[in-house]
């Protein structure tokens, strides 16, 4: 298993026995995890590159949990959060959920619903990362492509048939033809239908 796919969690609780007991759960169904008493100290230390989740407190010292949600959102850093919180507060949880939290569990809370909470986030995170990879490898795909080859594409996928292209271009359908055997070489399409969709992902993003 390569380190794409080990999976981690990571925890955020200024309460040491909290931490201590919420590592003991996940790794008593094969969790690795890994514990900080602050939001701080959680920002500053790197992580893997393999599928993750965050179970947070909302109360912290410093930098509280709906904070360090908003920073890391407005940091542009994907990961599932799972809220845990001594007090039940409808608002707040009403917020967490609306930025995107997966979940907001107040203590005491059920061992296997913080458990399932973070098997789903782990697989949200995964199916994010897998869409990440393969969008970035479309992309290495087409910037091996032509200014000319890119425009073919762009009108290909159009649904614009080769003399239409031709004519759009000012060039001739034999040229036209050259470029879009090239396109779909380079991007590894099988088929007009595979080009497509592939274009479809690429605009996703742009």
């Amino acid at each position: 298993m390569s380190t794409q796919d080990v999976p981690t969690v990571f925890i955020v609780d200024d309460d040491r026995d909290v931490r201590e007991s919420l590592q003991e759960l996940l790794e008593s169904v094969g969790l690795p995890s890994q514990s900080f008493g602050t939001a701080r100290e959680f920002l500053s230390s790197p992580r893997s590159e393999g599928p993750s989740c965050l179970i947070l407190d909302v109360r912290l010292p410093g930098i509280s949990g709906l904070d360090l949600q908003h920073e890391l959102k407005r940091g542009k850093v994907s990961i599932p959060i799972i809220f845990l919180t001594a007090h039940a507060d409808v608002p707040m949880s009403v917020k967490a959920m609306k930025s995107g939290a997966v979940e907001f569990l107040t203590k005491p809370f059920r061992h296997q619903d913080l458990l399932d909470a973070v098997q789903r986030s782990l697989t949200r995170d995964r199916m994010v990362r897998e869409k990440q990879r393969d969008i970035a490898e479309l992309r290495q795909r087409q910037n091996g492509l032509s200014v000319r080859e890119r425009e073919v594409m762009s009108l290909v996928v159009s649904g614009m048939l080769n003399k239409q292209i031709a004519a759009e271009l000012d060039a001739s359908e034999a040229t036209v033809k050259m470029h879009r055997s090239q396109v779909m070489k380079k991007m590894q399409a099988k088929s007009l239908p595979e080009l497509v969709r592939m274009a479809d992902k690429l605009n996703s993003i742009t």
